[in-house]
């Protein structure tokens, strides 16, 4: 399914319940954010090899999906109600990292781009 089709169908879900009404940019925002506290909740409390052994356990895997989908389907429902091309606001944001983090000065390390220093490149 495509991202168009997918954001159709979202939309299609909520106009049919008439939620459209409560679904301004803060209400999705601020939902979008309560499931991304669900999903990390998730992972909370897990060691950094737990994470990502968690992936293989099926009931584990399955309770992260679901949370990713809300937060996906929230995050859908903001860029609809915003005009928001998705697809294209990341491509652009790609494309400023890009320059924000060269492949010379960035590999390897985790530091904001304001934080690269080419003398430890």
């Amino acid at each position: 399914m495509s991202l168009e089709r997918l954001q159709t169908l979202v939309a299609d879900f909520a106009e049919q319940r008439d939620w459209g009404q409560f679904h301004t940019p803060k209400n999705l925002v601020m939902a979008l954010t309560g499931e991304v506290g669900e999903l990390s909740e998730i992972f909370q409390w897990l060691t950094p090899e737990e994470s990502i052994a968690l992936g293989a356990d099926v009931t584990a895997r399955a309770k992260v999906e679901s949370e990713l989908a809300d937060v996906f389907i929230y995050l859908l429902s903001l860029a609809d109600t915003l005009r928001v091309d998705l697809v294209a606001a990341a491509e652009a944001k790609v494309r400023l990292n890009e320059e924000r983090y060269p492949v010379e000065l960035a590999r390897g390390r985790a530091v904001k781009y304001s934080d690269l220093d080419p003398e430890k490149a």
